[in-house]
């Protein structure tokens, strides 16, 4: 029996699912409890068949955690705001939790106000950490709350972080496209309905996307401080996202040298793969991969970088095992390849 007992908090919803899944069929830890605000006492594997969890959905109560005795860590999936007090209480209690929603990835109260309004429990933003793992290795490995990153930043950042550390950003403009997973199981009905979504693209939250702060803070930390324009489009997938990223480099930048920062950039990255034609979301399905195309637009002088993965995997829950995994001194593919 596996040492490192974890539970997941919220595991009705798209990605608290997929993390039970993960953490189900994983040779370290032990899942010892699942929780839900809906169907409690129903089967997870009956809600969801594919994955397959035998375990009853409880409602998360002093009882239940009583009862399941020593938790060495938590998956939080509850929406924004919901998840800050359930994540006091649980790292009160002694467990690192790893929280999927936003309601830690933003460093700065104000910011985070102004974005999603009041913080329930802004006093733990400085015990946690930004757990997008390729940026932030060391200080996930020790941290006590680690904040999962949105899906949309994890893609962004992986394709723009080498840029922002040769300091060759000037403008950038994003351009996202998001299968309908993205919107969760309790999205809104406009939004994932088929006879809405099929056959169609729509840009979305124009202008106001939410995740645009948490792209501007980390990239801010790499040294690119400008605003960033970001687009989200809703497009008729399930799950699968790419980010085309269109950058006004401060200087004139060959292709050879693009492949040659980027290459080295990830070389050592277990989850990242730097190709070398633009990817498709089908290579990246249901996988913990995100896979990184870049060149140079010598008409224009842009640098173009391309980003694709799984948004319910390497956006969300696989990125939670990976940063678990490292939290706990394992290798961080346990369980994902």
């Amino acid at each position: 029996m596996a040492e490192r007992r974890v539970i997941v908090v919220g595991a009705t919803g798209f990605a608290g699912a997929l993390a039970a899944h993960l953490l189900w069929r994983h040779r370290e830890f032990e899942l010892v409890a699942v929780t839900g605000r809906s169907e409690v006492g129903r089967v997870l594997s009956e809600l969801y068949p594919r994955y397959r969890v035998p375990l009853k959905i409880e409602e998360l109560t002093d009882e239940m955690l009583a009862r399941c005795g020593k938790i060495d860590a938590a998956i939080v999936g509850y929406p924004h705001a919901a998840a800050a007090p359930t994540v006091a209480m649980l790292h009160g209690r002694g467990m690192r939790v790893i929280d999927l929603s936003a309601d830690f990835r933003l460093s700065d109260l104000h910011t985070y106000e102004r974005t999603y309004g009041l913080h329930p429990r802004g006093e733990l933003l400085g015990r946690a950490v930004y757990g997008l793992t390729e940026l932030h290795r060391r200080q996930i490995a020790s941290a006590s709350i680690v904040a999962n990153p949105g899906c949309y930043p994890t893609a962004t950042l992986l394709a723009l972080a080498p840029l922002a550390r040769a300091g060759l950003i000037d403008d950038v403009v994003v351009d996202a496209k998001q299968g309908v997973s993205g919107a969760g199981r309790g999205g809104a009905l406009e939004m994932t309905h088929l006879s809405y979504t099929g056959e169609n693209i729509i840009p979305y939250k124009v202008a106001a996307h939410r995740h645009t702060p948490e792209i501007e803070q980390e990239l801010d930390l790499l040294g690119f401080s400008s605003p960033v324009q970001f687009q989200a489009h809703l497009v008729p997938l399930d799950e699968g996202e790419l980010v085309s990223c269109y950058v006004t480099p401060s200087r004139k930048v060959e292709i050879s040298e693009l492949e040659e920062l980027y290459s080295s950039a990830y070389a050592d990255e277990p989850f990242v793969e730097v190709v070398r034609r633009p990817p498709g979301v089908k290579e990246v399905r249901e996988t913990n991969w995100c896979r990184l195309f870049v060149t140079a637009d010598p008409h224009t002088g842009k640098v173009i970088a391309f980003a694709a993965l799984d948004n319910l995997w390497k956006g969300t829950s696989s990125q939670a095992v990976q940063n678990l995994n490292l939290m706990f001194g394992l290798q961080e593919t346990e369980g994902l390849l």
